[in-house]
C-alpha cells in the first residue's frame, strides 16, 4: 500500500507542473520561437548609386582638350612650366572617394584663363532615399542657386530683345550695359564688344537636355569700366550619383575686349560631353 500511495504522489506532482506550463503558456507568456519585436515585413532599403569611386580629376583632361581651353599652354617656351600647366593643380579634400577637383590657369599675350573641374559623390545616410535621389536633391539646390532666367520666346530667337528680357543681371544684361561706356570714350563700340555684348536667346544660361540625366549651363560677365572684362562659364551635370561641375573662366588682357560667350560656352560644354562619356565606360 505505502508503494501506491508513493506511485500516486508522483503522477499528482507531474500533473500540476504540466498544468502550470499549459496555463503560463495561455496566460499570454511568449515562447522561445516569439519575436515581440517584429511589427511586420520591413522595407527594403534603397538602391546605392552607381558610382563608389571617383576618376582622377587632374588627369581626365586630356591635353588636346586642355590646349584648346587654355591656349596659353602652347605659347610656353619652357618645357619644365609647360608640363606643370598640363598637369594641374589638386585641389585639397579630405576624402577623395567623395569628393575630388582639379585647377589650371594659364596666362598668354591675349587673356588669362582658368578652369576648374570638380567631382562629388552624393551617399545617403538615410536607409530610405536612394543615392541617385539624395544627388538629384542636390543638384535641384544648386539649379536654384544659378538662378537661371525663363527660356526666351520663340519671338526673341534674333537676340536683339534678350538684354531687356532679362533684368536679374544675366550675362546679356550686364554685357549690353558695360558696352555703353566703350561706346561713349571711343565714339562707337568695338566689334569684340558688340558681337558679345547681345548673345542670341540660345546662348543665354539654361538648362541642358543632353548632358547626363540632367544639366545645366551659367553664363556670368564680370566686370566694367576700367577694368577687364571677365566671364565665367559654368556647366554642371548629374549623372547618377555623381555631380561633376566645370567652371571656364577668360579675363582679357586688353580694356574693352569681351570674352566670346559662344565660344567658351562651346568649349566648356565639349568638355563637360567628354567627362559624361568618360563616367559611362
Amino acid at each position: 500500500m505505502q508503494r501506491k500511495a508513493y506511485v500516486s504522489g508522483v503522477a499528482a506532482l507531474l500533473a500540476a507542473l504540466l498544468a502550470g506550463c499549459t496555463g503560463s503558456s495561455d496566460s499570454g507568456g511568449t515562447t522561445d520561437d516569439s519575436n515581440p519585436g517584429d511589427s511586420g515585413t520591413a522595407a527594403a532599403p534603397a538602391e546605392p548609386g552607381r558610382y563608389r569611386t571617383l576618376p582622377e580629376p587632374c588627369g581626365v583632361v586630356g591635353e588636346d582638350t586642355l590646349d584648346s581651353l587654355l591656349p596659353g599652354i602652347q605659347q610656353l617656351t619652357d618645357a619644365e612650366q609647360q608640363e606643370k600647366a598640363y598637369e594641374g593643380t589638386p585641389t585639397l579634400t579630405y576624402d577623395t572617394d567623395r569628393k575630388v577637383g582639379c585647377r589650371w590657369k594659364v596666362e598668354s599675350a591675349d587673356a588669362t584663363h582658368h578652369l576648374f573641374v570638380d567631382f562629388e559623390r552624393v551617399v545617403s545616410y538615410d536607409t530610405a532615399v536612394s543615392d541617385d535621389s539624395e544627388a538629384e536633391t542636390l543638384f535641384a539646390t544648386r539649379v536654384d542657386a544659378a538662378d537661371l532666367p525663363e527660356p526666351a520666346s520663340a519671338g526673341t530667337g534674333d537676340g536683339e530683345d534678350s538684354p531687356s528680357a532679362d533684368p536679374s543681371g544675366s550675362p546679356s544684361a550686364s554685357a549690353s550695359n558695360s558696352a555703353s561706356p566703350s561706346a561713349s570714350s571711343s565714339g562707337s563700340p568695338s566689334p569684340s564688344t558688340s558681337t558679345s555684348a547681345l548673345p542670341s536667346a540660345d546662348l543665354q544660361p539654361r538648362v541642358l537636355d543632353d548632358l547626363g540625366d540632367e544639366a545645366f549651363l551659367d553664363d556670368v560677365l564680370g566686370g566694367s569700366g576700367s577694368t577687364a572684362q571677365q566671364r565665367k562659364v559654368t556647366v554642371a551635370f548629374r549623372t547618377s550619383n555623381v555631380i561633376v561641375t566645370i567652371e571656364y573662366e577668360e579675363q582679357p588682357a586688353t580694356v574693352g575686349v569681351v570674352p566670346d560667350s559662344e565660344e567658351m560656352q562651346d568649349r566648356a560644354q565639349k568638355l563637360a560631353a567628354q567627362l559624361a562619356d568618360e563616367l559611362a565606360d
